[in-house]
């Protein structure tokens, strides 16, 4: 196997710059969202009880995320070795290692699963539950800020060659192509 490219984002973008990044599309989202579904809902009162649930499902967001990354390669039957860090030495956030290398098609359907899983779930309960509607909003958007990483990720691995091979590394991910 040749690597055809190594997809590092904090060296292509750096920390901070990915961070604002992340920041700002999860508050433009949040302004585009906020005013159709504040049209639709009305003049309903937010609930002031839902801020707990908010508070603790926002602090698990990461580790939530970094969760549903580990499902579908759990669900395909993919060895898949798992880690942990804790941050602020409660949350956990896993990373992962499969065995082997993956093809182009299942790095896509791992980066493209939160999204699925979490952000799509979150738009349809934002519709549909009028008194939380606020901080289901919230929640969505700030994981839509989490996903840009994701997206970048699934641009740069799009253009890799219909046969390639990914590997997840330490701080990003190597195409591989096989020698010929």
């Amino acid at each position: 196997m040749n690597c055809w490219k190594s997809i590092k984002l904090k060296k292509e973008f750096g920390h901070n710059r990915t961070l604002l990044i992340s920041t700002l599309l999860g508050l433009l989202i949040f302004i585009v969202l906020y005013v159709p579904f504040s049209i639709y809902h009305g003049t309903n009162r937010s609930h002031d009880s839902g801020m707990i649930v908010f508070i603790i499902a926002m602090s698990f967001l990461p580790t939530l995320h970094s969760f549903v990354h580990i499902l579908p390669l759990i669900m395909m039957k993919k060895r898949v070795k798992i880690a942990y860090k804790l941050k602020m030495k409660i949350f956990p956030i896993f990373t992962y290692y499969t065995k082997t290398h993956v093809t182009k098609k299942v790095s896509l359907i791992v980066l493209i699963a939160p999204t699925v899983m979490i952000t799509l779930p979150g738009i349809i309960s934002t519709y549909l539950f009028g008194e939380w509607y606020l901080y289901l909003l919230l929640f969505t958007c700030t994981h839509i800020g989490v996903t840009f990483i994701d997206f970048w990720y699934m641009s740069q691995i799009i253009k890799a060659p219909k046969k390639a091979f990914i590997q997840n590394d330490n701080d990003g991910y190597d195409i591989l192509v096989k020698a010929h």
